[in-house]
């Protein structure tokens, strides 16, 4: 038996290793369970972190190879893909080790192997080899994190058909790649491998990109993607990839309405259509965990499942899978867990794809708030009239404002631009103190950034802007 703890999280992913910092914080006795050699989870090891690295080299490399001569730097840059993949993965290195580092600062005891609950208070972690060992622990919060969904029909090999993790690791870069899903994995990714020389083709079930976005900012996106050499098929399905001879791939490509199939040659496939909740292996139904029908794990409103003591955090219970939602639930489980009372705005969720440009959006997109009935006003102003943007050669791309007709409260907004991902934080925090759109249009902005087309398109929403 190991020692008994006051918190045992599973998982070491953003939520979990956030919520086992701010418990030990909190005075806890904690302990985090994580079967990979590594902590971080799926963001910092093969996500979030390892994709970012390269989607900023590529944009690099791309800028010199296009851009540069317009501010007159000659420049003809040469690839070296083997290091580009060794700054990924030193970039990954150094982030895993900072959580071992925080985790050994606070006193965090973590076990190595993978965590399953046999009943309510222990968590047993049966490692890769050798005998298991059950921690006795007053709490237990599971975050677990997902998965890739795949799909029938075609075989994932992580060498040339890839899903995420195996496309942030091409030896060399494909002529042609097929990307299966329109959403941000799979442009983000994209991009990384078109900038850098592949022919990109994109297919989408639905008739159009990034489900879940403003519909004029996702096609506005569509557009900017096509001019850097993607191929969108919208409506349309693979539902076979085939390797051939020549060792070229052939996936078959079906309409989502049904129809005549047709084959696209490629040279890689990445499968991008989602991800899932990791539950398996965690004994749920031995605990008596609930699951929704979507296999998430069922929370009240403080991360509670139906059986006491049993938290869940993350990508394994409802919400957008995004790891700083993941890491603000972990914040706020911890102090629930210690008696405190936090909240999780879930309204001022943002999201951020890392393409060039960048798009961020929070709150409500047009199409919810018409959807909703809810009578709003719009400002908009187009990066073609700011002052910064043209000076780096980035206008391409607009910020959108959107507030309540009656009592001018901002609903939601939408960012294209260089580091949207980097401004859209300003209407977070806003958004976070019910704030209006004249309260961002009266907020005095630095001359000149990029970050003043933001309050003018709050001017917008009243009497109108300053430079349009």
């Amino acid at each position: 038996m190991a020692d008994n703890f006051d918190l045992t999280v599973i998982g070491s992913g953003p939520g979990g290793y956030v919520a086992a910092i701010r418990a030990a914080q909190l005075g806890m006795k904690v302990a985090v369970v994580e079967k990979w050699p590594t902590f971080g989870g799926t963001c910092l090891n093969i996500g979030c972190i390892p994709s970012k690295a390269l989607l900023h080299a590529s944009e690099l490399f791309d800028e010199a190879g296009h851009q540069f001569r317009q501010f007159g730097i000659e420049a003809t840059p040469t690839l070296n893909l083997e290091q580009m993949l060794r700054h990924k993965d030193d970039t990954v290195t150094a982030n895993v080790s900072g959580i071992e580092f925080l985790f050994k600062n606070n006193k965090i005891t973590a076990f190595r192997g993978t965590g399953s609950i046999p009943a309510p208070g222990k968590v047993l972690v049966t490692p890769e080899s050798g005998p298991g060992q059950t921690i006795e622990t007053r709490n237990i919060v599971i975050a677990s994190g997902s998965v890739p969904i795949g799909l029938p029909g075609i075989t994932i090999d992580e060498e040339r058909v890839v899903s995420s993790t195996g496309a942030l690791g091409f030896r060399q870069v494909p002529k042609r790649l097929l990307v299966i899903g329109g959403g941000i994995i799979g442009l983000e990714l994209g991009s990384v491998w078109s900038r850098l020389g592949a022919r990109v083709t994109v297919v989408e079930f639905l008739d159009r990109i990034l489900p879940g976005l403003d519909s004029e900012a996702a096609r506005q996106m569509q557009r900017t993607l096509q001019k850097q050499g993607f191929e969108f098929r919208l409506g349309a399905k693979v539902t076979a990839v085939d390797k051939r001879a020549d060792g070229t791939l052939a996936a078959r490509l079906e309409p989502a309405a049904g129809g005549e199939a047709l084959v696209l040659e490629t040279d890689a496939v990445l499968v991008a259509v989602g991800r899932k909740p990791f539950t398996d292996g965690l004994g749920l139904e031995v605990a008596g965990v609930a699951l929704d029908e979507r296999g998430r794990i069922r929370t009240d409103h403080n991360f509670k499942t139906n059986v006491p003591g049993i938290y869940a955090i993350g990508d394994v219970v409802a919400g957008p899978m995004l790891a700083h939602k993941a890491m603000d639930e972990g914040h706020a489980v911890a102090e629930i867990i210690a008696g405190q009372k936090p909240h999780v705005n879930y309204t001022t969720v943002p999201s951020v794809m890392y393409t060039s440009p960048e798009v961020a959006w929070i709150g409500k997109s047009e199409d919810e708030l018409k959807a909703a009935g809810i009578e709003y006003k719009a400002g908009k102003f187009p990066y073609t009239a700011n002052g910064r943007a043209k000076a780096m050669l980035a206008t391409q791309g607009y910020v959108k404002i959107l507030a309540d007709v009656t009592t001018d409260r901002v609903l939601g907004a939408q960012i294209i631009s260089k580091s949207a991902g980097e401004m859209i934080h300003e209407i977070a925090v806003l958004m976070e103190f019910s704030g209006s759109a004249e309260d961002l249009g009266r907020t005095m902005h630095a001359h000149p950034t990029m970050s003043e087309a933001i309050k003018e398109a709050a001017l917008m929403c009243g009497d109108g802007a300053i430079h349009i």
